[in-house]
């Protein structure tokens, strides 16, 4: 597979990466271990070298998968995770942040033992913590760099003068936010910020938290614990209406002879070359599918066609509950 580099740091990564909670968090039950790390050496055996976890995916048992499944190529990996929770219950998770200096140290510590690592390769701050000044929060990385533990320092979700305040104190590698063809938020203020700081994105749910790939519609039920069923954007009203967005990407994907899920990845690629998603999933024959993408040439006609297309839907609904969404764009 292609490689790139986020932004001008010199971490390589696969021009497609794996978000990995997926595998144990957030959309149904998790899946069995053996299944778990064969699909995340299936990915390494494919070309993928961009892995990313978090502790509270879990919470804990996410950064134990990946640190397992990859111990036997841990050399040839990037592996990404983050801090700025407390974690709590699980009713509580999203209710404490916490991203005060001694517990960031904590967290990385904790974080090496499950990954089985001795470095953590990149470290976001998962939500900006509005308790903490950003520049304490880039000062304890800075700190953790110094001292071996971490080699990159990355943001969640900040907004733009959060990341200026950072990147000041402790060069920021790349930002991680949502961004994808029903999700274009970034593009007004966060892009051109990060071209001109030199931080690369790593977009995820760049399929829509699988919308995008046409395998939802608006009669889909969701697993009782999966995260998508208190998502505005995921009611079935939202669903229907949202389905002519699927219904424009999916012609466009049978003229070039590719899925809308590939379409959908290769238009991230085609924006910017210090942009890396990283797309996740339990099935192999998907993995395949999105890392094909990475292949899929799109001509500035193409691009057009597709950017006309989608001005035409008007997305419904929005990408988080309310409690959640607060904590976006800090």
């Amino acid at each position: 597979m292609q490689k790139r580099k986020l932004g001008n740091s010199n971490l390589e990564v696969s021009a497609i990466g794996l978000g990995c909670m997926g595998l144990s968090f957030a959309y149904g039950p998790a899946v069995e271990k053996a299944a778990g790390i064969a699909l995340l050496r299936g990915a390494v055996e494919r070309g993928v070298t961009f892995f990313d976890t978090a502790e509270v995916y879990g919470p804990f048992v996410n950064e134990e998968l990946v640190g397992e499944a990859l111990a036997p190529v841990r050399n040839d990996v990037v592996i990404a995770t983050k801090f700025g929770f407390d974690i709590g219950s699980m009713a509580e998770r999203h209710r404490s942040l916490n991203s005060r200096p001694e517990h960031i140290k904590a967290v990385a510590d904790a974080s090496l033992k499950r990954l089985n690592i001795d470095v953590i390769d990149l470290f976001y701050q998962h939500r900006v913590d509005p308790n903490v000044p950003i520049e304490e929060v880039a000062g304890a990385v800075k700190d953790l760099i110094a001292a071996g533990k971490v080699r990159h320092f990355g943001l969640s979700e900040a907004g733009v003068q959060t990341i200026r305040r950072a990147h000041a104190v402790q060069k920021v590698t790349a930002l991680q936010s949502e961004y994808s063809l029903w999700e274009r938020g970034p593009e007004a203020e966060i892009l051109p910020v990060l071209q001109e700081l030199g931080i690369g994105f790593v977009p995820y749910s760049p399929l829509g938290r699988g919308f995008l790939t046409g395998a939802i519609s608006a009669s889909t039920t969701f697993a009782s614990d999966d995260f998508r069923n208190l998502v505005p954007r995921f009611t079935p009203e939202a669903r229907r209406a949202n389905q002519a967005l699927v219904d424009q990407l999916g012609k466009i994907a049978a003229g070039k002879g590719a899925t809308p899920a590939q379409i959908a990845l290769a238009w991230l690629l085609a924006q910017k070359p210090w942009i890396v998603p990283i797309p996740g999933t339990t099935k192999l024959n998907r993995l395949e599918e999105n890392i094909a993408a990475a292949r899929i040439e799109l001509s500035s006609a193409d691009l057009a066609d597709i950017g006309k297309a989608v001005a035409s839907v008007e997305v419904q609904g929005a990408r988080y509950p309310e409690q959640l969404q607060q904590m976006v764009g800090r």
